[in-house]
């Protein structure tokens, strides 16, 4: 394998491995302050992170606001105190090595708000800030009021082509480097673009390559790119270490530090991870912020893929086919359906999915009534995680605080299951199987993977060491 040297990152020489972000109290100030001192750029995640009482026990976000706007300011006074709470962890951890980063999603709730209370709480403890899940123009002011590099994380030449010209040029001192991430590959939210088969992944090199020819039309030809979604190991991209058409490249791994033993996910699901296999990760479109998403494809997932086959369209009025009439609701209040499609509903309903509920696109999707009432209560009990939610129709915009949509029951309440399945016992099954649990692609390697024999868990420096040295 060809020998892995610094690169300049961020004002600083530093190796060429980022650890991704992952939100959700998962990138963890344990986590990544291990990984920047072992010389890489460690990532915190600000998305909803863990904040601890006078004991060091985890303060539970529980949420007492009447109306949706009091428990966003809840969530945003949460999201606060555990940045900074994990900014300060990750700060010691790394004595000093590395590049600490803070990563945001530019769609959670009060994005800004939550990234300026963490700077300005842990002012001096974080060298860059890392944004991805939207079009982040914003992302350079932010960084300029603290005096700090930005990573925008982009998954097409065209993406960083319009945050460029909006907004990034005013501030190119401070671009410390651009992610590239595989929209097919990576973990968590993808950026797929509406003219990009899902299902048909394109080569990276090509469109990274595109990335580099028009970074240099901006004189960004030495600031790195950051290569994300599928990264294993580095042999396998030895093409493109001190590549001269590619420019300084570093490598980005989100799903590798989920098995290693300062990663916080319970001992459950790094026991599941061992067991993946290839195709058990499901690029899907069922995530609330309307992005398509990588997670493993569990009773979780495939519960949301039947629910969305128990879909039929109706009318208001008979029109065309739609002819058979229909009872939906405590009161009954007739819709109309073809008389293919009541056989289908029968059907559903002789097998237990009795409660018919209304979508966004004039379909109902059928569902039993303990569900139904399941997805009724989280959709009430929404707190504005998302700077704008198709599950429970908030968003963050005045005055009525709503995307002018109906709730949308063929999603779910992203913040509830990410909150159960990163804070589940060690020993909690069930919570695998019944909430999102989202992976990269590559996550099915661990098992085949001879440096994970007998269920060998390595430390983030013995991860960062194998990564450097190869397989």
């Amino acid at each position: 394998m060809k020998s892995i040297n610094p690169i300049r990152m961020g004002g600083a020489e530093i190796l060429p491995l980022v650890e991704g972000g992952k939100g959700v109290s998962v990138s963890t100030g344990i986590s990544s302050g291990h990984w920047a001192a072992a010389g890489g750029a460690g990532t915190v995640s600000v998305v909803n992170a863990d904040s601890y009482d006078a004991d060091g026990r985890v303060v539970p976000q529980i949420y007492k606001g009447r109306t949706r706007r009091e428990r966003h300011e809840e969530m945003v006074d949460y999201a606060i105190a555990g940045g900074i709470a994990q900014v300060q962890a990750a700060h010691e951890l790394s004595g000093g090595k590395g590049r600490l980063h803070a990563n945001i999603l530019w769609e959670m709730g009060a994005a800004e708000r939550v990234i300026t209370g963490v700077l300005e709480g842990a002012r001096g403890l974080i060298n860059g800030l890392t944004c991805g899940a939207g079009m982040p123009y914003r992302l350079s002011d932010i960084a300029a009021r603290f005096g700090i590099h930005y990573y925008p994380i982009v998954s097409s030449g065209r993406a960083f082509n319009a945050l460029w010209k909006r907004a990034y040029s005013k501030t190119a001192e401070l671009l410390g480097g651009v992610v590239y991430e595989d929209p097919w590959r990576a973990g968590g939210h993808n950026g797929l673009s509406n003219n990009e088969d899902p299902h048909k992944p394109e080569d990276p090199l090509p469109r990274v390559l595109e990335l580099r020819r028009l970074m240099r039309t901006f004189g960004l030809g030495d600031t790195p790119i950051i290569m994300a979604g599928g990264v294993w190991w580095l042999e396998e991209w030895e093409d493109w270490i001190d590549n001269p058409d590619l420019g300084p490249i570093a490598f980005q791994f989100g799903t590798r530090p989920l098995l290693t033993r300062e990663s916080p996910i319970p001992e459950s699901w790094k026991r599941r991870l061992l067991d993946l296999k290839e195709g058990d990760v499901f690029l899907n479109r069922f995530s609330p912020t309307g992005f398509y998403s990588s997670a493993v494809n569990n009773e979780f997932i495939r519960g949301l893929r039947a629910r969305t086959e128990r879909q039929v369209a109706f009318t208001a009025e008979p029109v065309g086919e739609h002819v058979a009439s229909y009872g939906v609701g405590p009161r009954g209040r007739p819709v109309y359906l073809t008389t293919a499609d009541l056989a289908r509903v029968r059907g559903w309903e002789a097998e237990g999915f009795t409660e018919a509920l209304r979508t966004p696109d004039a379909t109902l999707v059928f569902e039993t009534r303990e569900a139904a009432s399941q997805i009724v209560a989280d959709q009430v009990a929404c707190m504005g995680c998302l700077s704008e939610c198709r599950f429970s129709n908030w968003s963050q915009r005045g005055p009525d605080y709503t995307n002018g949509h109906k709730a949308d029951p063929r999603s779910f309440c992203i913040q509830k299951t990410l909150q159960s399945i990163s804070h589940a016992a060690d020993d909690d099954l069930a919570a695998l199987d019944n909430n999102l649990m989202f992976s990269g692609h590559n996550a099915y390697r661990f098992g085949s993977d001879p440096f994970y024999s007998n269920n060998f868990v390595p430390t983030v420096k013995q991860l960062v060491e194998r990564i450097l040295t190869g397989r």
